[in-house]
């Protein structure tokens, strides 16, 4: 059976939330053969030993959070050449637009020559102040039902081998 790995970072709840929906939902197809992981606890060796992946992550600062952008950085040369064609889809979760941050994500997705099977899911929370930005989020049930789509999604395609 293939395996998916959700990876993921949240501060304030927000991709918490998200990678929870899509990690619920891609357990109905793929049971067992899924892992949610952190992205200060994921590393490359999970990477090899999954067959696709999800990176969901929160925009900071028209970026990637810094926390995605250390596990991209500690698992970048250790996987390159290895995982290449692998499916690959993402979400972000966003202040203002997030279109920034899939930029980033897709170019370093790329560079694994991985193969993007969705379009960036972005959910937007228009936080604008600092108080907003830093307070805990809720996620709508109807943006959280898109990521729970995404993720059932993404595992019958693997289930299937569609992808």
């Amino acid at each position: 059976m293939p395996r998916l790995l959700i990876v993921h970072h949240s501060s304030t709840g927000g991709t918490r939330q998200m990678a929870d929906a899509a990690f619920a939902r891609a357990r109905e197809e793929l049971h067992e053969d899924v892992r949610s992981l952190t992205a200060d606890a994921a590393g490359p060796d999970d990477l090899l030993a999954a067959d696709g992946y999800l990176f969901a992550g929160p925009e900071n600062l028209a970026a990637i959070a810094g926390v995605m952008k250390d596990f991209f950085d500690r698992s970048y040369y250790p996987v390159l050449g290895r995982i290449e064609g692998r499916p690959y889809a993402q979400m972000v979760c966003a202040g203002s637009d997030g279109e920034n941050a899939a930029r980033q994500v897709a170019r370093i997705a790329q560079g694994w020559r991985l193969r993007e099977v969705h379009d960036p899911l972005i959910v937007c929370t228009h936080a604008q102040t600092p108080e907003a930005i830093q307070a805990p989020k809720t996620i709508s049930d109807s943006d959280l039902e898109r990521c729970g789509e995404l993720g059932q999604a993404l595992a019958a395609g693997l289930a299937l081998g569609v992808f």
